[in-house]
């Protein structure tokens, strides 16, 4: 809560991407969106209770998770192209 902006930026942005390298599969899009819309939603909630006069809106935040937080991408093919045999070995060297 007190650590500044940057700071907590970084820190952030390694938890989305790590989350992000693990369940960015093909079809999985949506569930990674809202991942980060609700870091984001809970980054702002800590900001707001930062100060009794808090003026971080979501207006504000959403220019720090422009800059901080990554955007959701699609990292792992689909499982027909991951699988894929492009060398065949004959039968003879795989029953040896």
């Amino acid at each position: 809560m007190h650590h500044p902006l940057a700071e907590v930026g970084k820190w952030l942005r390694s938890v989305i991407q790590g989350y992000s390298n693990y369940h960015a599969v093909p079809g999985n899009f949506a569930s990674l969106q809202c991942f980060r819309r609700e870091v984001s939603k809970r980054w702002l909630r800590v900001l707001q209770r930062r100060s009794q006069k808090s003026r971080m809106s979501w207006k504000h935040l959403t220019g720090f998770a422009a800059q901080w937080l990554p955007r959701p991408k699609i990292l792992h093919p689909y499982p027909y192209l991951r699988f894929d045999v492009t060398y065949l070995r004959p039968l003879w060297e795989v029953w040896g």
